[in-house]
């Protein structure tokens, strides 16, 4: 233990990483992973921009992007990185990649929850001559926001996997520190404590996004 309490000023560093790169990666991926999500739903067939070559297009780009390791994803958008913040390693960097990996990730659950809402609302908000901006703000999401809210639950715990991921490749945060303090000096109670901040987090943040999707569903 007096290693770790040596080396507490750094883990409270770490922690303020991760969670600035949780929190960043959440808001861009979150904005951008709806944005796709929503267009995904709204250009499929009988949906209210229906676009068939669109559709396909996003769905290969998705289809291709999710399944990337983050860690190989990482190294393939160095360059985008490197031209956008201006430096491939540090928490802002990881940030990026995180946002841009879990936005892939987000625009499939966004267009999965929109799915299920049901068709008759969009349908009455058409036939009262609504556009179709206007529907997917004051319809097809406030109707999808219990689900969605429960989905973005989810990748809250993705981002924090993913951050813990960015320190081997020295984004900072959690991860780089249980592998600097704990694992590289075999110190094995400072990575069971880094486990169990991270545990914490994933709870808080759990509890949190149920919190919210019940608001949301009892609106």
């Amino acid at each position: 233990m007096d290693d770790f309490i040596a080396a507490l000023p750094t883990f409270w560093t770490a922690i303020g990483q991760t969670l600035y790169m949780v929190f960043i990666a959440l808001i861009v991926a979150g904005i951008l992973g709806l944005a796709l999500g929503v267009a995904l739903f709204v250009t499929r067939a009988g949906s209210l921009l229906p676009n068939r070559a669109v559709n396909i297009v996003l769905n290969v780009i998705v289809n291709i992007v999710r399944p990337i390791p983050f860690i190989i994803f990482v190294a393939a958008i160095t360059p985008l990185t490197l031209a956008v913040v201006h430096t491939y390693i540090g928490a802002s960097a990881a940030a990026f990649a995180i946002s841009l990996s879990a936005a892939f990730a987000v625009s499939r659950i966004v267009e999965q929850n929109l799915v299920s809402v049901d068709p008759g609302v969009i349908e009455a908000a058409r036939a009262m001559g609504a556009h179709p901006f206007r529907i997917i703000v004051t319809v097809l999401i406030p109707e999808g926001l219990g689900p969605l809210v429960l989905g973005y639950s989810f990748i809250f715990v993705g981002l924090v996997d993913m951050s813990a991921q960015a320190g081997v490749i020295g984004g900072g945060g959690l991860g780089d520190f249980a592998i600097t303090y704990g694992v590289q000096r075999y110190n094995w109670p400072i990575v069971y404590i880094t486990v169990a901040v991270i545990i914490v987090l994933v709870q808080l943040g759990q509890f949190a996004g149920n919190a919210l999707a019940r608001r949301a569903l009892r609106r």
